[in-house]
């Protein structure tokens, strides 16, 4: 009961985290992104929703690395 439960986080979990990394803006969108970017870094301009994606994706990371941890103890 417990392992299909816990799958089933894990499979939920892996998709959110395919979802939070996909939504997230790229580094570079070619050389004018890549100018942008590097002087809203510099700059602290960071905020928003992209911030917001890192943060979650990387609960989300932590979580799926928990369970894949925790099935592999259960399978032994």
């Amino acid at each position: 009961m417990l392992k299909g439960v816990l799958t089933a986080v894990h499979v939920l979990l892996s998709l959110a985290l395919i979802a939070t990394v996909l939504l997230q803006s790229g580094r570079s969108a070619g050389l004018s992104g890549a100018i942008a970017g590097g002087a809203e870094s510099i700059l602290g301009k960071k905020k928003g929703l992209d911030e917001l994606l890192h943060k979650l994706t990387t609960f989300v990371a932590i979580g799926f690395m928990v369970t894949s941890l925790v099935l592999v103890i259960l399978s032994k």
